[in-house]
């Protein structure tokens, strides 16, 4: 069975068994979108409006963001996997509640284990601290962090500031956009 048709198991299952209670107030789940043979998976916090009513990641503002940057670095979203920790769109967007991503957690290892990536970015607090709880985002984006992760293939990751954060505070967009050019380099040490 080839890595697609394994996240497509994957994602099937878990659509039908997670138990997520976010699931009974979304739309429908966004498990994630990309390249299942990528060198680099996205983590995000969770769907928005936008990602709700298509079923993918990353299509709204902050998506185009995320293209832009993604281009900055000579990529496409065809070359990258993106998801989310939480997989169904929290109410008014706000943040997800640890019971909720611990609910998605298993779909999430799943995804990740499939896909065997490289390097995993985390986009923004929420998914740095899913991984590492005593992070903080201001103190760390931009670094690469190495470390075993029970149940991740990956050990190198690196946190950036969430591409929507760019967008409600301008200042931050010239930081992330720096730290985003690192990728290449830190891909090419792996």
């Amino acid at each position: 069975m080839s890595k697609a048709e394994q996240l497509a198991e994957i994602n099937t299952r878990w659509t039908r068994n997670c138990t997520c209670a976010l699931r009974n107030t979304a739309t429908q789940a966004v498990p994630g979108d990309g390249n299942p043979n990528a060198d680099i998976v996205f983590i995000g916090e969770a769907p928005g409006k936008s990602e709700d009513a298509v079923g993918k990641p990353f299509v709204g503002a902050a998506g185009k963001f995320l293209n832009e940057m993604l281009s900055e670095v000579n990529m496409k979203r065809e070359d990258v996997y993106i998801t989310n920790i939480v997989k169904y769109r929290p109410p008014n967007n706000r943040d997800p509640l640890p019971e909720e991503v611990a609910a998605c957690s298993p779909w999430l290892l799943e995804q990740l284990q499939t896909i065997n990536p490289k390097l995993i970015v985390f986009l923004g607090r929420h998914a740095l601290n899913r991984f590492f709880p005593k992070a903080k985002i201001g103190e760390v984006h931009g670094e690469m962090l190495q470390q075993n992760i029970d149940g991740i293939p990956a050990k190198n990751f690196l946190p950036l500031y969430h591409p929507a954060a760019a967008l409600y505070n301008g200042s931050l967009r010239a930081v992330l956009l720096e730290d985003f050019k690192k990728i290449p380099r830190m891909l090419a040490v792996n």
